[in-house]
């Protein structure tokens, strides 16, 4: 537990339940199983999620997810769609009580690499939907699309092998403009987070201070410049030597 108000941050994840970030049933973006190909590829463009929950009937008998990734993999590239079924790519999701602390669940979603939550209400239907990113959000802010960040937020190389950067810069943007992909050491989930600051938080395993340098795998580390009682706002990057491996 940091001193001041830095422990306020890694607070909301232990004072907060899964219901207080959830996004709830009447708002939850769903596909049925039996979905067209066609009606799969729309809703993902239409909504720009890269994980949509999948039910049979209605959304309180869910079956799992589909994920982006699996489902180009699968079925883009001119792959052949007939006989498409969404059955064949699903992921398993977690069922939650709204009553779960968001450290637990972020816990679990960690151990279990699944990164979508149902919550489940006392009769066994679906009452909402919690996602590794809206844990993240609470942490280290919210996580902004990736064409917004290359219009309004900072990011400046310092030196040849040092940057500074908004903790809200997505990983794909510092990879594009650093050359080095922060995601590439195989004891990073690339999935689990988006932006440089949640990366740093997920390190760090708490809500680092102000100053505080946290070491990548790969030898990069991550140095704290500014961080309030909320979020970690500011980063400086210092990366390795040498190419990647």
């Amino acid at each position: 537990m940091h001193a001041g108000g830095q422990v306020l941050g890694i607070g909301n994840l232990r004072r907060l339940e899964v219901e207080d970030v959830a996004t709830p049933k009447a708002e939850i973006i769903a596909l049925p199983v039996d979905s067209s190909f066609d009606y799969v590829v729309e809703t993902f463009r239409d909504s720009g999620l890269s994980r949509i929950p999948v039910y049979e009937g209605t959304l309180d008998a869910p079956l799992g997810m589909v994920n982006l990734k699996d489902f180009a993999l699968k079925f883009g590239f001119g792959a052949d769609t007939k006989g498409f079924d969404l059955r064949g790519i699903l992921r398993p999701v977690l069922y939650v009580p709204p009553s779960m602390s968001l450290g637990a669940l972020l816990q679990k979603m960690q151990s279990d690499r699944t990164h979508m939550a149902l919550i489940i209400d006392e009769y066994g239907g679906t009452d909402g939907l919690v996602t590794i990113e809206d844990l993240i959000e609470t942490v280290v802010g919210e996580i902004e699309d990736e064409h917004d960040i290359e219009e309004h937020a900072d990011l400046v190389q310092e030196g040849p092998m040092t940057w500074v950067a908004d903790a809200s810069v997505p990983l794909t943007t510092f990879a594009m403009r650093s050359a080095f992909d922060l995601t590439a050491d195989e004891d990073i989930d690339g999935e689990e987070v988006e932006t440089l600051g949640g990366l740093a938080f997920m390190l760090s395993g708490d809500v680092p201070d102000t100053g505080e340098v946290i070491d990548h795998p790969a030898g990069a580390s991550f140095e704290v410049l500014d961080a309030d009682n909320r979020r970690i706002k500011r980063l400086r990057i210092r990366l390795p030597e040498g190419p990647q491996d």
